[in-house]
């Protein structure tokens, strides 16, 4: 089984925020193999999926966003699932532009309250990640605008392909088929 571990905040005024690209991955990826993330366990709400071969356990922790690693430690023990092999997170990332996907396999938390709250509470940097971008939105907590939702959209159904082909094909197919392709459309390097 993989953990895969959405980040954001909960409460109906966070819903549609940059803040919250990890809830809603989770949820359109429920949403595509008709599950429903809403069983309440270890501080977050979860559901189970089945994506190729590859049982999930598809969760959005129910603390805030800087409390996420207390559910996301407590979920990995209570299954018996090793950060390094069985976890994928996906968060927003202000340092790429609205749109753009990187992963990575490793790194630090770059800021990002919700990743040090993971780090910290596994002790390890040393697991997957999706990286949803969100740049320029300086102000997190604010709902998308109706053109960004139009954006967000697509970064959803990339996302939850990205996850399919993690589990799939493996992390360097998926880092080769969509940190490249980013790279591509806008003609810049990969920088991570």
């Amino acid at each position: 089984m993989k953990l895969i571990v959405g980040l954001g905040n909960p409460g109906i005024e966070y819903q549609f925020t940059p803040h919250n690209l990890g809830f809603l991955t989770i949820d359109r990826i429920a949403s595509d193999r008709g599950v429903e993330v809403r069983n309440h366990q270890c501080r977050a709400l979860t559901g189970r999926a089945q994506i190729g071969d590859e049982p999930v356990l598809l969760a959005k922790p129910d603390t805030f966003m800087n409390l996420s690693g207390m559910a996301v430690q407590e979920l990995l023990s209570e299954h018996q699932l090793r950060p390094e092999s069985d976890l994928i997170v996906i968060y927003d990332e202000l340092d790429l532009p609205l749109g753009k996907i990187r992963i990575r396999q490793r790194g630090s938390s770059a800021g990002h309250n919700g990743m040090k709250s993971i780090i910290g509470a596994l002790n390890t940097q040393e697991f997957l990640r999706i990286r949803l971008g969100i740049a320029p939105e300086k102000r997190i907590l604010r709902p998308f605008t109706k053109r960004q939702l139009k954006v967000v959209d697509g970064v959803l159904d990339l996302a939850g392909e990205a996850v399919k082909v993690i589990l799939t094909e493996g992390p360097a197919a998926a880092m080769n088929r969509f940190n490249r392709k980013q790279d591509e459309d806008d003609g810049s390097p990969d920088a991570t």
